[in-house]
């Protein structure tokens, strides 16, 4: 940079170096925790209740407003005159006990001249009562807090107005109020304001109505509508019971992470003033000798301390006025626009693993210490770059992947399938390890979720004690639990974490003893030694005597069944082989019988009257065995017949050659 006056004697030069990010997030660059975190990491105390959450597992009351178009910057939540959401009942109490801070990021244009209700506390039935409401009327910030019901009926100061043009001028602008009655002061970007209007009310009178908290409408409880919607942009909602928020802490909310920075060289330290705006957002210089003012322009730099800062361009502007004497410009300097472009940043990628599926005792599952869910649980983070390969490298690599240290701010475990049921289950760690960290904890059916900005390394320690207890284990057999961390508010989110736990079941003594009496004798007691299941990780120190369950016995019957319907299929087809075998040995009998037909047969018949009675006495014993082995089994009673055939076959042969004889007087040799 260099300033040239033509040679021209100059007497003073000023410049003012202005850098322009109102379209980055809510005004400059910042980071993007969640607004508890944010006022954690500023030095305030616990208790702050953040009422516009980015929506999670056990936050979704926000799920369904619009928001911006990322997670670079902030998180934004739109209203535009249609929207609400209800807060649950519990998030924050019914009556805020003072002193209490309430905090809210806000952009706002020009209305009309309705109420625009931002927070709103009401009655929730019968009757329209505003309990507490912050809300903007005609460009002034107005807020709303009636008295209790109390023994005093004096009026009190019960409504707060401020006239501010921030409030319409479609800019963001951060708002703290500090409430302790009788005052109220209110603080915009870090520069406080005194009300110029408060007017007083008596207490509400007593009533046993419950009230609802809304953001974006106020309910109307005795006409069950809601109504003066919001029309803009908040962030940042929350509010703090018991006390209020000192300047250093509200400072260091607004502070922005990105802007001007001057190092001056140590021969130019007196030539040239410097002044550089709290926001850091413009450097004005004063001086009058153009060399050293020239070394301080080129020392002007840009900064922005966020580990992953928000991609964009930041535009400049230096505006410059010469003086030569007197109190008129002599040298009319335009002015000079440029622009500061930062790239998108290497996005971590984290990740988290460790043992995803083991089995414990029914036993440890009932005990007072529950079942470590993530006992080898590992998180880490991990970047890939690409650089530029070496020309003397023999393989030349573009990408390198490291692993890098950042903070995480949530983790949520959610269950798998069915919620929690309180009744017999919970997730559980010790509220002092969740404090010695500094973070917090929040349980729900849908699971735990534990916040706050910290070390990658401390959320391991604490996700390592989390435990799972269950008193009612008799109809449990698995149970599935997901575990998702993030950085940013949900800039960076990590894997999918599964885990499964088998619940082994083991029977009474007592009744494995009458189950071995009832148990068939074929089943012979088997020995195990340690068995090992394929996935699963089994470290229960109790060893369980092995003795056939039910199932055992049911499988064991169903085998020996399937073995016997077998060997019966085998017997019956060999059995079919054989009678095939002998059908064909008869026909090739049959067929070498002799041909008798020009034969001549003499016959004895006295020899013959005896054989017959000698036939039909054999044939009586006969059928007096058949009647005796009718109720034989059919594959015997088969064989049985087959039998009985050949052998009348062989008498009647054997007959035959008694009765016959060859009669061969005739035949010639």
């Amino acid at each position: 940079m260099h300033l040239e006056t033509c040679e021209v004697p100059v007497t003073s030069i000023q410049a003012q170096l202005e850098l322009e990010t109102s379209h980055i997030g809510k005004g400059c660059d910042r980071d993007t925790y969640s607004e508890k975190s944010l006022h954690r990491l500023c030095g305030a105390t616990s208790g702050t209740v953040e009422l516009l959450p980015a929506p999670t597992g056990s936050t979704r009351w926000t799920a369904s407003l619009p928001t911006d178009n990322g997670h670079d910057s902030d998180q934004v939540f739109e209203f535009n005159g249609t929207q609400v959401v209800k807060i649950p009942a519990g998030v924050v109490s019914a009556v805020l006990a003072q002193p209490f801070t309430i905090a809210v990021w806000m952009r706002h244009g020009p209305g009309g001249h309705d109420k625009e209700t931002l927070l709103c506390n009401s009655d929730k039935t019968e009757m329209n009562r505003h309990h507490y409401a912050l809300y903007v009327h005609n460009c002034r910030l107005v807020f709303l807090l009636r008295q209790e019901p109390s023994e005093s009926v004096a009026y009190r100061p019960s409504e707060f107005h401020w006239k501010l043009d921030q409030v319409c001028d479609k800019e963001w602008h951060h708002y703290v109020l500090n409430v302790e009655l009788p005052s109220v002061t209110l603080f915009v970007d870090g520069v406080d304001h005194e009300p110029f209007l408060v007017t007083e009310d008596y207490p509400l009178h007593a009533s046993k109505i419950q009230t609802q908290l809304t953001v974006g409408a106020c309910w109307q409880g005795g006409s069950t509508r809601m109504s003066q919607f919001f029309r803009g942009s908040l962030a940042g909602l929350m509010i703090r019971s018991g006390k209020l928020e000192n300047k250093k802490v509200i400072d260091c909310l607004y502070t922005c992470k990105e802007g001007l920075d001057v190092q001056l060289p140590a021969e130019v330290a007196n030539a040239v003033k410097v002044q550089i705006s709290p926001s850091q957002s413009s450097v004005t210089l004063e001086g009058d000798d153009t060399e050293n003012f020239d070394k301080v322009m080129q020392h002007i730099s840009y900064l922005n301390s966020r580990q992953f800062p928000t991609p964009g361009i930041r535009r400049l502007r230096i505006s410059t006025t010469v003086k030569c004497s007197g109190e008129e410009p002599c040298v009319s300097v335009p002015d000079v626009e440029g622009y500061v472009t930062v790239l998108q940043p290497d996005e971590p990628r984290i990740s988290v693993s460790g043992i995803d599926h083991f089995a414990r005792g029914a036993s440890e599952f009932e005990s007072a210490g529950g079942v470590a869910l993530f006992p080898e649980l590992r998180i880490i983070s991990t970047i890939t770059r690409e650089v530029e390969p070496e020309a003397e490298a023999e393989v030349q690599e573009s990408v390198v992947s490291e692993e890098i240290m950042h903070n995480l701010d949530t983790c949520e475990i959610t269950a798998v399938g069915e919620e929690l049921d309180a009744e017999q289950e919970s997730l559980e760690v010790d509220p002092a390890q969740v404090q010695q960290r500094g973070l917090e904890m929040s349980s729900s059916n849908v699971g735990m979720i534990i916040t706050g900005v910290n070390t990658m390394a401390n959320y391991e320690q604490l996700l390592h004690l989390i435990r799972y207890r269950n008193w009612n284990t008799e109809t449990l057999f698995d149970r599935k639990f997901k575990l998702v961390c993030s950085e940013l508010n949900g800039r960076y989110v990590s894997n999918d974490f599964k885990v499964e736990v088998n619940v082994i079941h083991t029977a009474n003594p007592m009744d494995l003893a009458n189950n071995a009496m009832a148990q068939p004798q074929f089943i012979n007691p088997v020995q195990h030694a340690s068995v090992d299941l394929s996935g699963h990780n089994l470290v229960n120190s109790h060893q369980a005597s092995a003795v056939p369950s039910a199932a055992t016995i049911v499988i064991v019957v169903c085998v020996s069944f399937l073995v016997f319907m077998i060997v019966l299929g085998v017997f019956r087809i060999r059995a079919a082989h054989q009678r095939s075998l002998r059908d064909q040995e008869g026909g090739k009998e049959s067929e070498m019988d002799w041909d008798d037909s020009a034969l001549t047969i003499t016959v004895n018949p006295m020899e013959t009257f005896e054989e017959q009675h000698s036939s039909e006495e054999e044939d009586e014993d006969e059928e007096s065995e058949d009647g005796d082995e009718d109720d034989i089994t059919s594959a015997e009673s088969e064989n049985s017949e087959d039998e009985g055939v050949i052998g009348a076959e062989g008498r009647q042969g054997a007959s035959r050659q008694q009765q016959l004889e060859w009669d061969d007087s005739t035949l010639t040799y």
